[in-house]
């Protein structure tokens, strides 16, 4: 029988999260994919890219299926309603006041497209952004840009001595001007892990200057507290496929509750977005669901808001801000343990991973993977990314392993 989410973690008991206490109450509700890391000697470390499943996850899968089969067109009330609460759950986890203010996406990328496509169409949508964004996000504002639906205005990181390279507010702010409709930034950003410092600042500047900004949450969510509403978003995008344990396909919007009761809608549209879905009237102007159900599309996957519960319902129950601390001890303990890591401002200024600086990041990540530690690169670095399941002896293992990369007579630097 699966362990109860709820209870195992009402077992812990308030205050720092102890490892004893970890491997009693917290371990048992991941034991397949722990047992299949046991069975092959692997320590994970690339929590940072596609998050470790809860066992109650498959048991989640297994009961949409089973709607699926047992009640065929009638699930839909069933599957309907976990979205409503696959909804109301990303509202908590990042400060949304509305639940209908979360738009369930396949991913952030088709979060940014409806916002892209909310803007009038009879000239490009001027967007201000960072080099630093997410490749999806990134790829997609590009293509904007070649059709002649945007222009994109780049801001570089401000060059240091240092090895990495960070991302200042104010600059940002100094290349947001009157007539910019949309800046699009990184709460903490994917390569490095840096946190966007200013931040509120910058969203109170850009929108003084007309412009509305959207905030990409994928790598804070579940790593940071996320205060939505009080930061003043206009919109956010992020999924669950990392820190929120959901896998792929279990993304979002959300949009400012101020801006659902408005005229402001998206081409990115369907029969979801109807006022009267199951009418099937088709009046010759469409007529829209109230608030954000307007930004609804077609059939939406169902699967994947099963797939991302356990994992919301685990982040939400410990809560990200206990989360949070034990993620800074245990970084600070990797990094005591490992001379060569890098941070690019102080720990608690960094996200929910570690960097380190390497001439050939992909070969490291290979060798690593050869003594049993799994981890993965980004721009030059290799990130290295501790979890609540990360035990001493997993930090001890990688610092090892590091430091027999580091002293390979062939390595090259």
């Amino acid at each position: 029988m699966t362990p109860d989410i709820g209870f195992a973690i009402a077992a812990l008991g308030p205050g720092p999260i102890e490892q004893g206490a970890i491997r009693k109450h917290i371990d048992p509700l991941f034991h397949k994919v722990l047992a299949r890391e046991r069975q092959q000697g692997l320590t994970y470390l690339a929590n940072h890219s596609l998050g470790r499943p809860l066992d109650q996850t498959a048991c989640d899968i297994a009961e949409a299926s089973t709607l699926w089969y047992e009640s065929m067109d009638e699930a839909w009330v069933a599957w309907l309603d976990e979205q409503g609460r696959f909804r109301s759950r990303i509202s908590r986890l990042i400060g949304v006041s509305r639940d209908d203010a979360v738009v369930p996406k396949t991913s952030a990328g088709q979060g940014l497209r409806a916002v892209l496509n909310s803007f009038p169409q009879n000239r490009p949508v001027r967007v201000v952004t960072t080099t630093g964004e997410f490749d999806s996000i990134d790829f997609i504002l590009k293509t904007y840009a070649i059709q002649g639906r945007a222009t994109v205005d780049f801001v570089d990181p401000s060059l240091n001595d240092g090895p990495v390279h960070l991302f200042e507010a104010g600059a940002i702010a100094e290349r947001v001007e009157k007539g910019c409709d949309l800046l699009v930034v990184s709460q903490v950003y994917f390569t490095t892990g840096q946190i966007l410092q200013g931040l509120e600042d910058l969203v109170k500047h850009a929108q003084s200057k007309g412009s509305q900004v959207l905030v990409d949450t994928y790598h804070s969510a579940g790593v940071i507290p996320v205060d939505f509403d009080r930061h003043g978003f206009d919109f956010a995008i992020g999924g669950c496929y990392k820190y929120l344990r959901g896998g792929p396909g279990a993304g979002f919007l959300a949009i400012h509750p101020r801006h659902l009761d408005t005229a402001k809608r998206t081409l990115d549209t369907g029969w979801f977005a109807k006022k009267d879905t199951f009418s099937y009237l088709r009046p010759d102007q469409p007529e829209l669901s109230e608030g954000g159900d307007a930004w609804l599309e077609s059939t939406p996957p169902i699967l994947t808001t099963y797939q991302a519960r356990a994992g919301l319902e685990f982040t939400l129950a410990i809560g990200v801000e206990r989360l949070r601390k034990h993620s800074l001890e245990t970084l600070a303990k990797l990094r005591a343990a490992c001379s060569d890591l890098h941070v690019p401002t102080r720990p608690e200024e960094g996200g929910a991973f570690a960097l380190w600086p390497v001439s050939n990041a992909d070969e490291a990540v290979r060798r690593l993977r050869t003594m049993g530690v799994k981890t993965d690169s980004r721009g030059g670095f290799v990130r290295l990314c501790p979890d609540i399941l990360t035990t001493d002896e997993d930090i001890a293992k990688a610092a090892r392993a590091i430091q027999s990369v580091n002293t390979e007579p062939a390595r090259r630097r």
